[in-house]
């Protein structure tokens, strides 16, 4: 086992791992920003260390100034966390390089699946159903716009080195197709720092599911079920997540885990990760990408099944054969997360920077948060806007859904703007409560 981890991110992640760690009595050690110098993270941890001014270039994007802390600090090993220097393949490269193990995937399973027309050729091959769409790059705007006519507008113009729900552009007739090509690419560029791009169908309302696949060294690989992930902005942003998927018929349950793990063999995967698909009313499903990380969502998976993500991921990566099978894997009630930030949902969404000034989180039986705000927390402009996640487990669904609705009544922030009364909203619609979700339902029940 390791005798020292850093954790090469910030926030409730960064706590997450710190006490998984400290459990397997394994010493930690926090990076930070300037602007981070109080955070929680900081605090829990063994060891911190300062890596470079608030703005994320300067600091969790910085991988030597990261690395050269895991080194002066005595670590043997690196835990990415969720974002920043996640899914980046250099990264885990760097670590290899210098001998330290990056706590993850291979850097072929991320570089495979980080390029998105790789992936959907990947896929494709090892009979894992794909939406209809192109598995080269598009180059020719005259060309591409004859190939996106083939498949049938509106299409999606996507980013192959994008993911979490950006790097999308839809084009809905051939006369717009060449300057959105044109935007896309650009767009691709610089926020990917590769230009090429793909088409697919557009599939205006579906549902989102993915399925948690843990694989060790040793040739196990299995699925910890799946995870509906519809409720999201029109930005494609997540919102509410729960476990089972609700109202999911049984036969397509198990042909999409079953095509989950087809998906992480075929990529050669290890450690954790999430398979997503697309999955329309007629049980059709299609894969969408694979998340080569932990998933923000993962609590409410382990709630339902009692497994640890973030200790099997250390444990994976020290070599550990994997202690249970796919036949011993069993689902107990229903979960469901709500992700708190502070963004104001009269304001489309925009974030909210500043001192909390009072905060109560809820308690109590089946109730989970985790964070890393606390009262008197500034809450920086410079990040990802999560304050905490709130999780609840139960019996059954209705059970959960009550529980959530009284987790949040029990929820007090003042100081920043928050989507709270928004969560409540959701909760309170009957149409949620049936279980009737799709990609479109906050824009159809709740409203942006």
């Amino acid at each position: 086992m390791f005798k020292k981890i850093l954790i090469a991110n910030r926030g409730d992640i960064a706590v997450r791992v710190i006490r998984a760690a400290r459990e397997l009595k394994i010493p930690t050690v926090a990076v930070y920003s300037q602007a981070d110098a109080d955070s929680l993270p900081v605090r829990l941890a063994d060891e911190a260390v300062c890596i470079g001014p608030p703005e994320r270039k300067g600091s969790y994007l910085n991988a030597p100034n990261i690395l050269s802390a895991a080194v002066i600090t005595g670590c043997d090993a690196v835990h990415p966390g969720i974002g920043f220097l996640a899914e980046v393949a250099s990264f885990a490269e760097m670590c290899d390089a210098i001998g330290m193990k990056y706590i993850g995937p291979p850097v072929g399973a991320i570089e495979m699946m980080g390029d998105k027309i790789q992936a959907r050729a990947t896929m494709e091959k090892a009979g894992v159903p794909i939406v209809p769409g192109t598995n080269t790059p598009l180059r020719d705007p005259l060309e591409a716009a004859k190939v996106a006519s083939q498949i049938g507008f509106p299409v999606m113009i996507k980013a192959a080195g994008g993911g979490g729900g950006r790097g999308i552009r839809v084009v809905q007739n051939e006369e717009e197709f060449p300057k959105i090509l044109k935007t896309a690419q650009v767009e691709a560029e610089s926020s990917f720092g590769n230009a090429d791009v793909y088409i697919e169908k557009f599939i205006n309302t579906f549902r989102h599911i993915e399925v948690q696949i843990l694989a060790d060294q040793h040739g196990t690989v299995l699925h910890l079920g799946e995870r509906d992930c519809s409720l999201q902005t029109q930005r494609y942003q997540k919102m509410v997540e729960e476990a089972p998927a609700p109202h999911l018929e049984p036969g397509v349950r198990r042909r999409i885990c079953e095509a989950a793990v087809k998906a992480a063999k075929a990529a050669g995967y290890t450690n954790a990760g999430t398979v997503e698909f697309i999955v329309l009313p007629d049980g059709k499903f299609y894969f969408m990408e694979m998340n080569t990380r932990l998933q923000i969502e993962h609590p409410i998976t382990e709630m339902i099944t009692g497994v640890d993500l973030v200790k099997w991921q250390i444990k994976i990566a020290a070599g550990e054969k994997l202690s249970f099978s796919q036949r011993d894997v069993a689902w107990n009630g229903h979960s469901i997360e709500v992700r708190l930030t502070a963004r104001d949902p009269e304001r489309d969404f925009a974030p909210s920077a500043g001192k909390i000034t009072s905060l109560r989180f809820p308690g109590g039986l089946g109730v989970r948060i985790d964070t890393h705000v606390y009262s008197g927390y500034d809450v920086p402009p410079y990040y990802d806007s999560m304050l905490a996640k709130i999780i609840v487990w139960d019996h059954d669904r209705n059970s959960a859904i009550n529980r959530m609705q009284r987790a949040l009544d029990e929820v007090e922030i003042t100081g920043v703007k928050t989507d709270l009364e928004y969560h409540k909203k959701i909760f309170a619609n009957a149409f949620f409560r049936k279980g009737e979700l799709t990609t479109k339902f906050l824009a159809t029940h709740v409203g942006e």
